[in-house]
């Protein structure tokens, strides 16, 4: 079977992919780090905008955390006996989406879209922002959602399911950090970068995934029967 760190690197990836694929997402998180920044009244503003990266990005991990409680939890208690089942559907699935993200078939629209809540206090509020960061986000982008789901339907381990969710966040939480770190004018090249090239990064994206979930279906469930 594939390690955990493998898995762990997965996961740490299909989250990096997460917020980069998502250009329909990227040019709000600039515009939301100023609005919460002209809320704070003193100190010098790229401190704060970095301070409050931060906030979102821990916003973001404890999301995902949470919800690797409760996946993990349910996937031990309840699918012990059908993973073997349920992990090849889910690679099969995987491979699917990354045929529709090679094609750049925007599948997101089919999902619908969340907003996070705002409140008065800017230092909650980038919280709940990074919290609710990954309901904005997977439904742009499923895709790592599916390799996310794919790579922790492999083990039925609580604890390696765990990380695999916590690894996904960090990634997830990574360049939001890394746009919060840059000055507004750097983050808009970025973002521009991302929208002008979505079709190659859908591309690229898309290859990895469908290279990791022919790997699994190949090598490790020998769904063809093993090469």
């Amino acid at each position: 079977m594939v390690s955990a760190i493998t898995n762990y690197w997965l996961s740490f990836l299909g989250g990096l992919l997460a917020p980069l694929g998502a250009v329909c997402v990227l040019p709000l998180y600039p515009g939301f780090l100023a609005y919460l920044a002209g809320q704070i009244e003193s100190g010098d503003s790229k401190y704060k905008i970095l301070k409050l990266g931060l906030i979102v990005s821990l916003g973001v991990i404890s999301s995902m955390f949470l919800i690797g409680l409760v996946f993990s939890a349910i996937l031990r208690s309840s699918l012990t006996n059908v993973i073997g089942v349920i992990s090849p559907i889910a690679f099969g699935l995987l491979a699917i989406i990354s045929v529709l993200l090679i094609f750049n078939v925007d599948i997101g629209r089919f999902f619908p879209k969340i907003h996070a809540p705002i409140t008065k206090n800017p230092y909650r509020s980038s919280f709940v922002f990074g919290f609710f960061f990954g309901a904005i986000v997977l439904p742009c982008n499923p895709a790592s959602l599916a390799l996310l789901f794919a790579v922790s339907t492999s083990t039925i381990s609580f604890l390696n399911n765990l990380l695999n969710f916590l690894f996904f966040g960090i990634g997830m939480a990574l360049p939001l950090l890394v746009l919060a770190a840059l000055s507004s004018t750097k983050s808009g090249v970025v973002i521009s970068f991302l929208t002008l090239h979505k079709k190659r990064i859908n591309l690229v994206a898309g290859l990895l995934m469908l290279g990791v979930s022919l790997y699994y279906l190949i090598f490790v469930f020998k769904i063809f029967g093993g090469i």
